[in-house]
């Protein structure tokens, strides 16, 4: 495609760079923006819209924290050529999928599955593999080294974080039964908002409004708990949210691969287990490692790999070069390199099920 920086101002440029988190959560979010960049703010509101419908913002609202708030899982499936396309279709079909990559590896078709429970999770990928007739290999999240999606992207940087330095990490071990305890207004809040926030001058007295007028019901078509929530109550609620880590960040989600960055490879690495966590946290770092976590290796499935990292860039040899820089100076070990070659889904973490969760809290 054409340069997309070519018709973006110094506000577009702002707008995208310095919002993908910190969207003000308050009455008049738009208001505040406003003032920040020096606009009214009908014209943050219509750039914002500009840009969505141009593409280079995937969506608007916030991003959840699957491991925090029920049970998420990186799962893949060796698919034979001849029924890729049926077999996307069969994961595709499940709202709990909410991303799906096509690689260049045997285990050629890469997902996310994220529920609300580790139990609703399983009972997913035990249903995709009755339907597909595909052994499912199932990778969840063991430890976080690094993991953030925001970075600059108007700019001429070959790598995402290229300019942003080296990053601490501190890892994080996470479970597959981190369900965090919800009340019945923050369940509501998650399930308005997990798709995007409304893109109007009133976001959150829009989510008010839908919280309230679908508190009748519980998403099951069962009574559910009559609810009044003020605009007030969703942007409290959120806060907390976010405070809790249920939300990792609000604001206007970048798609990489319009801005540009589209040479993306999963590098996955066979760490012995007593250099790991040394070896990760250097890795996790560098400034042009996107991602950096610990999965589990799957020897009966032939897969020897226990670190995950991407590495974003806008040229394969450039992203290829850094790979080999990594191998040689920091992960002198077995490894391959998985690039995406299709996105066959991608949404928002999403959830149907928060409701029937057990002992929410008053």
């Amino acid at each position: 495609m054409a340069d997309w920086r070519e018709d973006l101002d110094t506000v577009d440029a702002r707008l995208v760079d310095e919002y993908q988190s910190g969207f003000p959560v308050e009455v008049n979010p738009f208001e505040a923006v406003a003032h920040d960049l020096g606009i009214t703010a009908d014209e943050a509101l219509a750039r914002v819209e500009r840009l969505r419908e141009r593409g280079v913002f995937r969506r608007f609202g916030a991003v959840l924290n699957p491991p925090v708030i029920g049970s998420s899982t990186l799962a893949a499936l060796s698919v034979p050529e001849d029924r890729f396309d049926a077999v996307a279709d069969v994961v595709n079909s499940y709202r709990q999928v909410n991303h799906n990559y096509r690689r260049n590896h045997d285990w050629n078709m890469w997902f996310v599955v994220t529920a609300s429970s580790r139990e609703k999770r399983d009972g997913i990928l035990a249903d995709i593999e009755a339907r597909t007739g595909l052994d499912v290999l199932v990778l969840p999240l063991v430890t976080d080294y690094y993991i953030n999606l925001e970075f600059p992207v108007v700019n001429g940087d070959e790598f995402v974080r290229e300019s942003t330095g080296n990053t601490r990490v501190e890892p994080t071990p996470v479970s597959e039964d981190a369900m965090t305890d919800l009340t019945p207004l923050e369940a509501r809040v998650l399930l308005a908002i997990q798709d995007g926030l409304p893109l109007s001058a009133t976001p959150y007295a829009d989510v008010a409004d839908a919280v309230s007028r679908d508190a009748t019901t519980d998403g099951a078509s069962r009574p559910g708990t009559a609810l009044h929530a003020s605009t007030e109550d969703v942007v409290d609620t959120i806060a907390g949210l976010l405070d809790r880590n249920c939300i990792k960040r609000v604001g206007c989600v970048v798609n990489h691969v319009v801005t540009g960055f589209d040479a993306n490879c999963m590098v996955v690495w066979d760490v012995p287990g007593d250099e790991l966590d040394e070896r990760a946290t250097r890795v996790g770092a560098l400034p042009h490692v996107t991602l950096c976590y610990n999965r589990p290796r799957r020897p009966d499935q032939d897969w020897p790999y226990n670190l995950f990292t991407m590495i974003h860039g806008r040229e394969q040899d450039a992203v290829d070069a850094c790979i080999d820089d990594l191998a040689e100076n920091y992960l002198p070990v077995p490894h391959e390199r998985l690039y995406s070659t299709a996105t066959l889904k991608q949404t928002g973490a999403r959830y149907d099920d928060l409701l029937d969760s057990p002992a929410p809290r008053p």
